[in-house]
């Protein structure tokens, strides 16, 4: 199982949903940061259960313990280890699903992998392995303060309720403002309804979270197989739920020519830019120094309080019911996943680009 993301700065992660709780090694992360735990603490409430009417009941403080590689309130250069303990496990909500595979969940190719599974929340591939990354990520963020970097995600679109696309349009400084993590609070208002309505039929929902990185210097990003948007991608993707990623203009391109999609140069005060921003702040593969943003969709939960049909673990006809304390629509809590994500892995190409400690 690959469990360790990144080339310079690596993340290693461990735990299972209903297991003694999850953590994970950071190595490669550069001596000497000021590390800000109530900065940390407070990247891994963002992601916690229990937040809203609108996310999972499972109530957990989600309270970080750092094991390593912090010292008089700095990183030191070692591997920095951390553990948040599992306090409110429910483990018997999931005795009447250990026969069978549930519908769209990771049970049955886990179980056709390794030949056995953890049947509790899906172990390893709960939503809950996330707290790893948020963590990472955290770590992440206090060194790209350091170079003016700043990653900002928001929820763009729940179910047929939509932003429009452009995001400097809205104000993402309200993005944490609302339930939803929604800048615009009309739209926000809808969307929780939306997951409101969808929850009290037992159902859920999906949606769209977009993120603009700005201050990424230009030449960050690796050429051939290391391209940065490749890297984003592949990040984005590894993520629960996640469908499907574009950047810049995305999809979209394919409805405008050449003449209305290139980026044409300028220069002022001994700058370069660029009059649009189509690419999304890459090209090449590598940054060109404009905002890069994207858009990650996820899908509606696959657990639902409804009946479903399905087959034991004999290959048998049966039915289920979802049980226990799920999110209606992970939007909410993605979002600080997705910019975990993406601190990652500008860290890491930075580092990569430098060759150096910060």
């Amino acid at each position: 199982m690959r469990n360790t993301f990144g080339n310079i700065f690596t993340l290693t992660t461990f735990g299972e949903s209903h297991g003694t709780g999850v953590g994970g090694v950071l190595d490669g992360y550069p001596a000497g940061i000021e590390i800000d735990m109530d900065f940390v603490q407070h990247e891994l409430d963002r992601r916690r259960p229990g937040q809203s009417g609108i996310t999972t009941a499972r109530n957990e403080c989600d309270r970080v313990e750092i094991i390593s590689g912090v010292f008089e309130g700095k990183s030191t250069g070692c591997p920095i280890g951390f553990l948040v303990r599992n306090t409110n496990r429910q483990s018997h909500d999931y005795d009447t699903m250990s026969g069978l595979f549930r519908p769209s969940h990771a049970d049955y190719t886990y179980y056709n992998k390794y030949g056995i599974r953890d049947y509790r929340g899906g172990g390893r591939s709960s939503a809950r392995i996330t707290i790893s990354r948020c963590v990472g990520g955290a770590f992440a963020k206090l060194a790209l303060r350091k170079f003016g970097i700043s990653i900002q995600a928001y929820t763009s679109q729940v179910g047929h309720v939509m932003l429009d696309k452009d995001y400097r349009k809205y104000d993402l400084s309200q993005t944490d403002t609302n339930a939803v993590r929604c800048p615009d609070a009309n739209k926000a208002e809808e969307m929780e309804a939306l997951i409101r309505k969808v929850k009290d039929k037992g159902d859920t929902v999906g949606g769209i979270v977009t993120c603009v990185v700005k201050g990424c210097p230009q030449g960050i990003g690796e050429p051939e197989f290391g391209k940065l948007h490749a890297a984003l991608g592949g990040s984005m993707l590894s993520i629960n739920a996640v469908k499907g990623f574009e950047y810049g203009d995305g999809f979209d391109c394919v409805l405008t020519k050449g003449s209305e999609q290139n980026d044409t140069f300028t220069s002022a005060n001994g700058r370069v830019g660029t009059v649009s921003n189509h690419s999304g702040g890459i090209q090449g593969g590598i940054a060109n120094g404009e905002d890069i943003y994207f858009r990650v969709a996820f899908k509606p939960v696959a657990t639902l309080m409804q009946e479903q049909e399905t087959i034991d673990m004999e290959g048998n006809p049966t039915v289920f019911m979802g049980k226990g304390r799920h999110d209606p629509c992970v939007l909410p809590r993605a979002v600080p996943i997705v910019e975990s994500m993406a601190a990652m892995v500008i860290l890491d190409y930075f580092l990569l680009q430098n060759a150096t400690n910060l």
